[in-house]
Protein backbone atom coordinates (compact mmCIF):
# COMPACT_ATOMS: atom_id res chain seq x y z
CA UNK A 1 0.00 0.00 0.00
CA UNK A 2 1.37 3.39 -1.02
CA UNK A 3 2.60 5.94 1.73
CA UNK A 4 -0.24 8.13 3.28
CA UNK A 5 0.26 11.64 5.15
CA UNK A 6 -1.67 11.72 8.58
CA UNK A 7 -5.00 13.42 7.18
CA UNK A 8 -5.35 11.05 4.24
CA UNK A 9 -5.09 8.48 6.55
CA UNK A 10 -7.68 9.96 8.58
CA UNK A 11 -9.68 9.93 4.77
CA UNK A 12 -8.80 6.34 4.48
CA UNK A 13 -10.39 4.84 7.75
CA UNK A 14 -13.35 6.98 7.67
CA UNK A 15 -13.84 5.83 4.08
CA UNK A 16 -12.90 2.05 4.18
CA UNK A 17 -14.69 0.82 7.73
CA UNK A 18 -13.54 -2.67 7.25
CA UNK A 19 -9.70 -2.55 5.80
CA UNK A 20 -8.64 1.33 6.83
CA UNK A 21 -8.11 0.39 10.46
CA UNK A 22 -6.21 -2.82 9.07
CA UNK A 23 -4.29 -1.04 7.05
CA UNK A 24 -3.16 1.97 9.55
CA UNK A 25 -1.66 -0.69 12.24
CA UNK A 26 -0.06 -2.50 9.30
CA UNK A 27 1.77 0.58 8.30
CA UNK A 28 1.82 1.14 12.06
CA UNK A 29 0.40 5.15 11.18
CA UNK A 30 -1.63 7.12 13.66
CA UNK A 31 -1.10 10.58 15.21
CA UNK A 32 -1.96 11.19 18.90
CA UNK A 33 -1.95 14.99 18.12
CA UNK A 34 -4.43 14.88 15.14
CA UNK A 35 -6.53 12.56 17.47
CA UNK A 36 -6.03 15.19 20.39
CA UNK A 37 -7.75 17.71 17.84
CA UNK A 38 -10.33 15.61 17.08
CA UNK A 39 -11.16 15.21 20.58
CA UNK A 40 -10.94 19.11 20.82
CA UNK A 41 -13.46 19.58 17.69
CA UNK A 42 -15.62 17.15 19.34
CA UNK A 43 -15.72 19.18 22.55
CA UNK A 44 -16.60 22.41 20.30
CA UNK A 45 -19.18 20.64 18.52
CA UNK A 46 -21.15 19.61 21.81
CA UNK A 47 -20.88 23.26 22.72
CA UNK A 48 -22.02 24.46 19.51
CA UNK A 49 -24.84 21.60 19.80
CA UNK A 50 -26.40 22.68 23.05
CA UNK A 51 -25.76 26.68 22.31
CA UNK A 52 -26.11 27.44 19.11
CA UNK A 53 -28.83 25.25 17.36
CA UNK A 54 -31.33 26.59 15.49
CA UNK A 55 -33.97 27.96 17.60
CA UNK A 56 -37.28 26.75 15.61
CA UNK A 57 -36.22 23.10 16.31
CA UNK A 58 -34.46 23.90 20.02
CA UNK A 59 -34.44 26.38 22.56
CA UNK A 60 -31.25 27.41 23.94
CA UNK A 61 -30.61 26.11 27.54
CA UNK A 62 -31.96 29.41 29.82
CA UNK A 63 -29.21 27.38 32.33
CA UNK A 64 -25.99 29.33 32.88
CA UNK A 65 -23.29 28.50 30.34
CA UNK A 66 -21.11 26.00 32.20
CA UNK A 67 -18.11 24.62 30.60
CA UNK A 68 -17.10 22.00 32.36
CA UNK A 69 -20.40 19.73 31.38
CA UNK A 70 -19.34 19.83 27.91
CA UNK A 71 -16.30 18.42 28.93
CA UNK A 72 -17.34 15.72 31.05
CA UNK A 73 -19.43 14.91 28.21
CA UNK A 74 -16.46 14.41 25.68
CA UNK A 75 -13.40 14.71 26.72
CA UNK A 76 -14.25 12.72 30.08
CA UNK A 77 -16.06 10.16 28.21
CA UNK A 78 -13.48 9.76 25.64
CA UNK A 79 -10.71 8.98 28.08
CA UNK A 80 -12.88 7.16 30.42
CA UNK A 81 -13.38 5.04 27.30
CA UNK A 82 -9.78 4.59 26.38
CA UNK A 83 -8.54 3.49 29.73
CA UNK A 84 -11.91 1.48 30.16
CA UNK A 85 -11.30 -0.57 26.98
CA UNK A 86 -7.45 -0.59 28.01
CA UNK A 87 -7.94 -2.08 31.32
CA UNK A 88 -10.86 -4.72 29.60
CA UNK A 89 -8.76 -5.91 26.65
CA UNK A 90 -5.54 -6.65 28.83
CA UNK A 91 -7.16 -9.00 30.74
CA UNK A 92 -9.02 -10.40 27.11
CA UNK A 93 -5.45 -10.76 25.74
CA UNK A 94 -5.88 -7.43 23.70
CA UNK A 95 -2.87 -6.21 21.71
CA UNK A 96 -3.87 -2.76 21.76
CA UNK A 97 -1.85 -0.06 23.67
CA UNK A 98 -3.48 3.23 25.34
CA UNK A 99 -1.96 5.39 22.40
CA UNK A 100 -3.68 2.89 19.83
CA UNK A 101 -6.69 2.79 21.38
CA UNK A 102 -6.63 6.71 21.75
CA UNK A 103 -5.96 7.45 18.13
CA UNK A 104 -8.15 4.69 16.78
CA UNK A 105 -11.25 5.75 19.16
CA UNK A 106 -11.00 9.01 18.24
CA UNK A 107 -10.36 8.53 14.25
CA UNK A 108 -13.30 6.53 14.83
CA UNK A 109 -15.17 9.40 15.92
CA UNK A 110 -14.96 11.90 12.81
CA UNK A 111 -18.17 11.14 11.06
CA UNK A 112 -20.39 11.28 14.22
CA UNK A 113 -18.29 14.35 15.17
CA UNK A 114 -19.20 16.02 11.73
CA UNK A 115 -22.34 14.94 11.84
CA UNK A 116 -22.62 17.66 14.73
CA UNK A 117 -21.17 20.42 12.87
CA UNK A 118 -23.49 19.49 9.88
CA UNK A 119 -26.72 19.35 11.77
CA UNK A 120 -26.20 22.64 13.71
CA UNK A 121 -25.18 24.56 10.51
CA UNK A 122 -28.54 22.88 8.38
CA UNK A 123 -30.50 23.96 11.48
CA UNK A 124 -30.33 27.31 10.16
CA UNK A 125 -31.11 26.95 7.02
CA UNK A 126 -34.07 24.23 7.39
CA UNK A 127 -37.80 24.77 8.32
CA UNK A 128 -39.36 22.32 11.01
CA UNK A 129 -41.12 20.39 8.34
CA UNK A 130 -37.81 19.33 7.19
CA UNK A 131 -36.44 18.07 10.67
CA UNK A 132 -36.50 14.49 9.01
CA UNK A 133 -33.26 15.91 7.16
CA UNK A 134 -31.35 16.64 10.66
CA UNK A 135 -32.69 13.68 11.59
CA UNK A 136 -30.94 11.79 8.96
CA UNK A 137 -27.86 13.42 9.52
CA UNK A 138 -27.08 12.77 13.21
CA UNK A 139 -28.58 9.15 12.45
CA UNK A 140 -25.77 8.48 9.21
CA UNK A 141 -23.28 10.25 11.70
CA UNK A 142 -24.12 8.02 14.97
CA UNK A 143 -23.96 4.75 12.39
CA UNK A 144 -21.18 5.37 10.53
CA UNK A 145 -19.30 6.28 13.89
CA UNK A 146 -20.36 2.94 15.38
CA UNK A 147 -19.16 0.72 12.65
CA UNK A 148 -15.92 2.42 13.01
CA UNK A 149 -15.27 2.03 16.60
CA UNK A 150 -16.10 -1.64 15.75
CA UNK A 151 -13.52 -2.05 13.19
CA UNK A 152 -11.01 0.23 15.21
CA UNK A 153 -11.31 -1.98 18.03
CA UNK A 154 -11.41 -5.44 16.25
CA UNK A 155 -8.37 -4.32 14.41
CA UNK A 156 -6.15 -2.90 17.37
CA UNK A 157 -6.81 -6.14 19.57
CA UNK A 158 -6.80 -8.05 16.72
CA UNK A 159 -10.21 -9.86 17.85
CA UNK A 160 -12.71 -11.48 15.97
CA UNK A 161 -16.34 -9.92 15.64
CA UNK A 162 -17.77 -11.69 18.21
CA UNK A 163 -15.32 -10.50 20.78
CA UNK A 164 -14.55 -7.04 19.78
CA UNK A 165 -18.70 -6.60 20.55
CA UNK A 166 -17.82 -7.91 23.90
CA UNK A 167 -15.15 -6.42 24.53
CA UNK A 168 -17.03 -3.42 24.04
CA UNK A 169 -20.07 -3.81 26.17
CA UNK A 170 -17.81 -4.62 29.43
CA UNK A 171 -15.85 -1.52 28.38
CA UNK A 172 -19.31 0.34 28.99
CA UNK A 173 -19.56 -1.74 31.79
CA UNK A 174 -16.57 -0.60 33.08
CA UNK A 175 -16.93 2.94 31.97
CA UNK A 176 -20.34 3.14 34.09
CA UNK A 177 -17.93 1.78 37.29
CA UNK A 178 -15.12 4.52 36.76
CA UNK A 179 -17.84 7.23 36.40
CA UNK A 180 -19.75 6.40 39.31
CA UNK A 181 -16.31 6.11 41.59
CA UNK A 182 -15.22 9.48 40.30
CA UNK A 183 -18.75 10.80 41.24
CA UNK A 184 -18.24 9.26 44.59
CA UNK A 185 -14.64 10.37 45.22
CA UNK A 186 -15.93 14.35 44.17
CA UNK A 187 -18.58 13.93 46.65
CA UNK A 188 -16.42 12.80 49.18
CA UNK A 189 -13.73 15.55 48.68
CA UNK A 190 -17.04 18.14 48.41
CA UNK A 191 -17.74 17.15 51.53
CA UNK A 192 -14.34 16.82 53.37
CA UNK A 193 -13.65 20.88 51.92
CA UNK A 194 -17.40 21.84 53.36
CA UNK A 195 -16.02 20.52 56.97
CA UNK A 196 -12.55 21.61 56.53
CA UNK A 197 -14.42 25.30 55.89
CA UNK A 198 -16.65 25.00 58.57
CA UNK A 199 -14.12 24.47 61.37
CA UNK A 200 -11.87 27.47 59.81
CA UNK A 201 -15.03 29.59 59.69
CA UNK A 202 -15.72 28.30 63.84
CA UNK A 203 -12.24 29.14 64.37
CA UNK A 204 -12.24 32.53 63.25
CA UNK A 205 -15.23 33.27 65.10
CA UNK A 206 -13.61 32.58 68.03
CA UNK A 207 -10.89 34.60 67.60
CA UNK A 208 -12.56 37.49 66.67
CA UNK A 209 -14.98 37.22 69.57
Amino acid sequence: MMELTTLQWVKHTVTHPFVGFEDMRWKKSGSFRLASVILLLWFIAAVLYERAYGFQFKAVPDRVFNIVHYFVQTVVVFLTWVIGNWSVCTLLDGEGTLRRIYIYSAYALVPYIASRYLETFLSHILIRDEVVFLEGVRLIGICWSALLLVSAMKAVHQYSIGRTVLAMLLTVAAMAVMLFLMVLVLAIFQQMAMFLYAIYTEIAYRIQV
